[in-house]
C-alpha cells in the first residue's frame, strides 16, 4: 500500500503537472472512441498495452472479460455497455482476453470452485467456450487453455450481439467489434480475423490501417 500512496503523491507532482491541459479538458467530459472489455487480472493494463491516454478508452473489467447475454435483470456490465453505446457514441468494442487467465482455468475446472459459488456462477457465462473446445479437440483440459481463452473471446462477442444498444448500431454499421488475446510474456496481441476465421497478429489483421497511418505520417 505504501507504493500506491507514494505513487499518488508522485502523480500529482509530476505526471499530472505534465498533462495539466489534458486533465483540464477531461474535467469537462469524455468522448472515448473505444469500449475496451478485458479481464480484471492485475497484469493487464489496457492503456499501457494500447499506448492510449486517459479519456481514450471506456473500460469494463471483470473476471474473464465476460459479457453476460442481455437480460431483464440489470447488471453493471450491461449498464456500462448501454451507456457507452447510447450516450458516449462508442464506435468500436474490443473484447480482450489474455494468456494464463485464471478465470479460464476456473472455467476448465469448475469443480475446484466449490468454495467460490459466485465465481462459479459467473464463469457459467464461459461454459459454451469450454464445450466448443471439447467438441473440437476431444477434451478440454489445461493444455487447451489457449484455445478456451480464444473461444471465450468469440463467445463474449456473441453475447454482445444480444444487447439491443449494440445490435442496433451493428445493424446500421455504426459500431465495429474486435476480438483480441494479449500474450503477457511476449507483449503481443492476436486479433480475430472473420475472413480467415482465426486469430492472427495485429500487424496482419490491421495491415491496411497501419499502412495508411504510416503513409499519413510520412
Amino acid at each position: 500500500m505504501e507504493k500506491v500512496i507514494s505513487g499518488l503523491v508522485q502523480f500529482k507532482s509530476s505526471s499530472f503537472e505534465e498533462r495539466k491541459a489534458l486533465f483540464a479538458d477531461l474535467a469537462n467530459g469524455q468522448s472515448p472512441e473505444v469500449l475496451f472489455i478485458t479481464c480484471a487480472d492485475s497484469r493487464i493494463d489496457p492503456n499501457l498495452v494500447t499506448q492510449t491516454e486517459p479519456g481514450e478508452l471506456f473500460i469494463i473489467r471483470n473476471a474473464g472479460n465476460i459479457v453476460p447475454p442481455h437480460a431483464k435483470t440489470a447488471g453493471g456490465v450491461t449498464a456500462s455497455i448501454e451507456y457507452a453505446i447510447a450516450v458516449l457514441g462508442i464506435k468500436h468494442i474490443v473484447v480482450c482476453g489474455h494468456s494464463d487467465c485464471g478465470a479460464m482455468k476456473g472455467a476448465l475446472n469448475t469443480a475446484a470452485l466449490a468454495d467460490l459459488p459466485h465465481v462459479q456462477n459467473w464463469l457459467d457465462h464461459s461454459r459454451a467456450a469450454v464445450e466448443i473446445v471439447k467438441a473440437k479437440q476431444g477434451q478440454a483440459t489445461i493444455s487447451e487453455l489457449d484455445q478456451v481463452t480464444k473461444q471465450n473471446v468469440l463467445l463474449q462477442l456473441d453475447h454482445l450481439r444480444t444487447h439491443p444498444a449494440v445490435a442496433s448500431r451493428l445493424g446500421t454499421g455504426e459500431v465495429d467489434m474486435h476480438g483480441w488475446v494479449y500474450n503477457i510474456e511476449h507483449g503481443t496481441v492476436a486479433a480475430y480475423d472473420e475472413m480467415q476465421q482465426e486469430f492472427v497478429s495485429i500487424e496482419e489483421r490491421y495491415a491496411s490501417l497501419i499502412e495508411a497511418k504510416a503513409a499519413a505520417s510520412a
